[in-house]
């Protein structure tokens, strides 16, 4: 696994556990930062995966702050505010990058994007110059289902040799539509894009050859696919249906 790649746009990420004002605060007190020191990132794909609560999201937010994005999303250049909800993690992570810079960049969460298409129809009929919805695909993201513009955004705004950050992808995607974007992930893979990627869908985190941590109570570990506990709980239904769906049933 090449982690020390020269064309990387973010090497690892440091927690700077001296300046912490109080680990027993939010949101030191979860377990990835708890027992965060510093977390080296793949040249390509890197995924947090785990339960709810166990705070990948909350470090994939902080990232992409200390990365440069808008904490509800959008490229670099977005800079809007609905709701200020993120925590204050990103004050007390460093980024160690790369020497090369990226040429592109999104921050892509299911929770936010609503307000970056509102943002995005704002913007448009404000300006009199060219449209930021036509590198969208050209069609209001507002007039899509969810899933159709979650899906074109990332089709089309993904313009390669970028850095790419995704919380929680899969939300709004069917299952075809899953396995399209990870065939989409490898093209732009290979265009020297990095990706960071909150997920619980196996299908996302399948990607072959990638880093995949695993957050849980016990804090942040490397894993594979095959033994995250995603993977185990989902072979076991398809496997043996019936006799899950009897315990569930039968408790």
């Amino acid at each position: 696994m090449r982690l020390n790649d020269s064309n990387q746009y973010i090497k690892r990420v440091e927690l700077l556990r001296d300046q912490i004002p109080s680990k027993k605060e939010y949101p030191f007190c979860l377990p990835a930062v708890e027992s965060l020191s510093e977390l080296p990132l793949h040249p390509q794909i890197t995924y947090f995966v785990g339960e709810n609560g166990m705070g990948k999201s909350t470090l994939l937010e902080a990232i992409a702050i200390s990365a440069g994005f808008n904490p509800e999303g959008g490229s670099f250049n977005f800079n809007f505010s609905t709701h200020d909800s993120h925590s204050e993690l990103e004050q007390y992570l460093r980024l160690i990058k790369g020497v090369q810079r990226p040429k592109d960049g999104f921050f892509l969460r299911a929770e936010t994007f609503y307000n970056v298409a509102t943002n995005i129809e704002q913007l448009d009929s404000e300006s009199g110059g060219p449209r930021i919805i036509d590198q969208f695909g050209g069609v209001s993201l507002h007039e899509q289902s969810h899933g159709e513009s979650f899906f074109a955004a990332f089709t089309n705004r993904f313009k390669g040799k970028g850095l790419y950050i995704m919380d929680e992808p899969e939300a709004a995607l069917s299952p075809l539509r899953q396995f399209s974007m990870l065939s989409r992930i490898h093209e732009l893979a290979q265009t020297s894009s990095q990706f960071i990627i909150a997920t619980h869908s196996p299908i996302i985190m399948a990607y072959p050859d990638a880093l995949l941590y695993e957050f849980t109570k016990k804090g942040v570990r490397e894993t594979t696919l095959e033994n995250t506990e995603h993977f185990t709980l989902m072979k076991q239904f398809f496997d043996d249906k019936d006799r899950m769906l009897f315990h569930l049933f039968n408790k």
